[in-house]
């Protein structure tokens, strides 16, 4: 990681598939007619509040976006790099990694947009010491969600992780042994809808809602500042020749400043994110460093 600090912003806070082919905004790199193209942008939870302020502040600066809703975090990316999709903004660089390196190909971070803690659920117990030993609990099934699902196990003295935790940690790294739970993992979307069934569930911000639940019931969490956190940071993703694109880091200003798109980002996560401008060198230091020690991990 760089020894360039990460900017902390005040406090803030990530259907159906519909989308055709997507129109390229403009030749990577190039300044483009932005005015009359669109720029399809891939997110999960197209209703948060920060999308429709964001389309406006675009449309102001004569930039047409169009945001296109995904129902899970499996489609945006091969979307995005099948020329589907322009840019997607629904991930961290840990789930970035991990799909370059699985799929072999070079999605690169143009910029950051926040930092989310990550939370247990539980509509059955008020604290993660009133759950009983021998109890389950769910967990998100991709791996980069999953490692950090676990490490908060961990944090809340729910299960202990052979390797002490790492954000490749797996169902196999729990110690069951040492534990006073059993962990079970599920696609992210359906954990929320786990928790009649389990005594508790690490959900994603993005379905939070689906449960019912407002993120002050989170019974345990990561902490977002972090300076180790970086890795987790969220970002906008495109295809590695359009890095340079001069509409996309334009947007990517336009998010970072408008201050219509960070209310709707605060709103969007009920306060419990950090908004961060973190300097596009950093992501991608980290972005390698990650997609290396994914590699490695993967043998």
């Amino acid at each position: 990681m760089s020894h360039r600090t990460t900017k902390l912003i005040a406090a803030l806070a990530a259907a159906p598939l519909l989308f055709g082919l997507a129109a390229c905004a403009t030749p990577a790199g190039g300044e483009g007619d932005s005015a009359s193209e669109v720029v399809k942008i891939g997110v999960v939870g197209k209703g948060d509040p920060q999308w429709s302020a964001f389309e406006e502040a675009a449309a102001d600066e004569g930039i047409t976006i169009e945001i296109v809703d995904f129902g899970d975090y499996a489609q945006p990316n091969p979307a995005t790099t099948e020329g589907e999709l322009d840019l997607n903004q629904f991930q961290h660089i840990v789930y970035l990694a991990d799909y370059n390196v699985s799929a072999g190909e070079d999605l690169t971070a143009i910029g950051s947009t926040a930092i989310y803690p990550l939370g247990l659920y539980s509509t059955k117990y008020e604290s993660a010491d009133d759950i009983k030993d021998g109890e389950t609990v769910a967990v998100p099934n991709d791996p980069s969600n999953q490692a950090r699902a676990l490490l908060v196990l961990q944090s809340a003295g729910l299960i202990e992780l052979k390797s002490g935790g790492t954000i490749f940690s797996d169902l196999a790294d729990v110690d069951e042994s040492a534990s006073r739970v059993k962990v079970t993992a599920l696609e992210a979307s359906l954990t929320p809808t786990s928790l009649p069934d389990v005594a508790a569930a690490v959900i994603n911000n993005d379905f939070v809602a689906d449960a019912g639940l407002t993120f002050e019931d989170a019974i345990a969490q990561d902490d977002p500042s972090d300076p180790n956190a970086l890795p987790y940071v969220n970002i906008f993703a495109t295809r590695a020749e359009d890095e340079d694109n001069a509409t996309y880091k334009k947007l990517v200003e336009i998010f970072q400043t408008d201050p219509e798109v960070q209310a709707g980002l605060i709103e969007a996560s009920g306060g419990t994110g950090v908004p961060v401008v973190t300097p596009v060198a950093d992501l991608a230091e980290s972005l390698a460093k990650v997609e290396a020690d994914t590699k490695a991990a993967k043998g």
